[in-house]
């Protein structure tokens, strides 16, 4: 083997060892944290209440679009989250849900509380769209989603895809002006269909490309540089100077600010 030839495979190898390393290592870390936080065993004992997360509508009168993501249930939460979308029209006192979900008609609406815990995890809100942007979007939103192309009875797949995350994904392509992002753990969001697809990414901002959903590649202006292996996704967000990692998700300045902020208040109230 020559020497040039012997150097491309030596950096190869490196390559692929810090590949897995940032695979294995997230997975394993947040396997034995969600692993040791518990889950209920089935989702008749799970908690489906609303969280609280939600602003009541009484305190705002403007229209409103939400992400929310919360851990999906029992061994998946260690992987992947659920996400969900929510939109309020000006003036309106109630907000409207849609998400897809594994059984039955896949897109639902309103079958759960806008901001209720999956599976007893507390969501977050992934992104949001206030005021006049919310206002022109959501009819946009609400046409795209009479649309979608993967709601007839068993063409939910857990993995790679179409699932939850792909349909949310879906919509932020078909609606760009969204500019709206999805958490690294929401596998199934690269699914672009089977076999080799190329399209724009979620945020509308740049491009990437997929495998059906098992292998590849993104970059944007809000995505950044992303890498998508078996779904999860490895990558360095340029715009927020974070670390894209898979089960953990992001870690960056907020996240790092927030988790002192909690050790913190942990501490204070022990005292």
């Amino acid at each position: 083997m020559s020497k040039p030839t012997a150097s491309i495979w030596r950096i190869i190898r490196r390559a692929l060892l810090v590949l897995t390393f940032l695979i294995v290592l997230p997975i394993a870390s947040g396997g034995a944290w969600f692993y040791a936080q518990g889950w209920p065993s089935n989702w008749r004992t799970a908690d489906w209440s609303s969280s609280g997360v939600a602003v009541d509508t009484a305190t705002l009168d403007e229209a409103v679009v939400q992400i929310y993501a919360a851990r999906a249930g029992r061994w998946k939460s260690v992987f992947a989250v659920h996400s969900w979308l929510v939109v309020k029209r000006a003036g309106e006192e109630t907000y409207t849900r849609y998400e897809v979900v594994g059984w039955g008609t896949p897109v639902r609406r309103d079958a759960y509380p806008i901001d209720g815990k999956w599976y007893s995890n507390v969501p977050d809100v992934a992104f949001e769209l206030r005021g006049a942007d919310a206002t022109a979007a959501i009819p946009q939103i609400v046409a795209a989603i009479s649309r979608y192309p993967n709601n007839e009875r068993g063409s939910y797949t857990v993995w790679p895809g179409p699932n939850s995350n792909t349909f949310i994904a879906w919509l932020g392509r078909e609606v760009p002006d969204l500019g709206m992002e999805l958490p690294p753990t929401a596998i199934g969001k690269d699914y672009l269909g089977d076999g080799f697809n190329l399209a724009r990414t979620i945020s509308g901002t740049g491009w990437q490309v997929s495998w059906s959903g098992v292998v590849g590649a993104a970059i944007g202006v809000r995505e950044g540089l992303e890498l998508h292996v078996l779904g999860s996704t490895i990558g360095l967000d340029f715009d927020s100077l974070s670390l894209k990692l898979p089960s953990i998700g992001t870690i960056g300045p907020k996240e790092i600010a927030d988790l002192f902020g909690s050790i913190n208040s942990s501490f204070a109230a022990s005292r």
